[in-house]
């Protein structure tokens, strides 16, 4: 997939930005897109960046044909942006739960809707979206972010009855912690030590979009920690 154009949406933040490192060193034209200006600015320079807030519904469709037309159709969607907040069930607000929908599930199913029509004028492409273990295993005190990550895994298995038979590929990975700054400040260093490192989950996605997945999709990749 060398030269292929690749586009990584929450490229600001510190998985996004592995994610677009590991794309680029495989040799892809990688697009990192967020909608914090300041955070893309760490991308390295062989990365374009665009500034874009893709939760919002109207934007994907007209950004992702702009880069279309300008780099050629992307080939490659690994969509990053996720939202967290604590709460169970009982406490649940139809604000949080519509936050959380709208970040974890509108953006993934937006984004896919203006890709796919890219890659099926390629007759091929690869989406990964980043998912949770508490999508796949009830956990208490987060449910409404949860709901939406379940959801999300929901729709990525819709997708890829929908986009296979269009030779597109659709898959996720479901970190349980990841080993950024804002779960360090959030968590204690006993739960720290088995949270996974954003560089370990964008290897896996860089395998996962990659020639030699190519057999690969419908899958929601546990990427858990020790």
């Amino acid at each position: 997939m060398t030269d292929s154009v690749a586009i990584v949406t929450g490229a600001g933040g510190e998985l996004g930005r592995a994610v677009s490192v590991a794309l680029s060193a495989a040799g892809l034209t990688v697009v990192g897109v967020d909608r914090n200006e300041r955070a893309l600015g760490e991308l390295p320079g062989g990365v374009r960046s665009e500034v874009a807030d893709t939760t919002d519904p109207a934007v994907p469709a007209e950004l992702i044909g702009r880069i279309a037309s300008e780099l050629g159709p992307p080939a490659v969607l690994v969509n990053t942006i996720g939202a967290f907040e604590l709460g169970d069930s009982l406490a649940a607000t139809p604000d949080g739960l519509r936050r959380m929908l709208d970040v974890n599930l509108g953006a993934a199913l937006w984004l896919s809707q203006a890709v796919a029509p890219h890659m099926q004028q390629l007759g091929s492409g690869a989406i990964v979206h980043v998912t949770a273990r508490p999508a796949l295993e009830p956990t208490a005190g987060m449910a409404a972010y949860s709901l939406s990550k379940a959801a999300l895994v929901h729709l990525v298995r819709v997708l890829d009855v929908e986009l296979r038979p269009l030779g597109i590929r659709v898959n996720a990975v479901a970190p349980q912690l990841l080993n950024t700054a804002t779960t360090r400040s959030s968590f204690p260093p006993d739960v720290i030590a088995h949270a996974v490192a954003p560089e370990v989950i964008a290897g896996l996605i860089a395998f996962l979009v990659s020639d030699a997945a190519a057999p690969v999709s419908g899958a929601i990749l546990p990427a858990y920690g020790g």
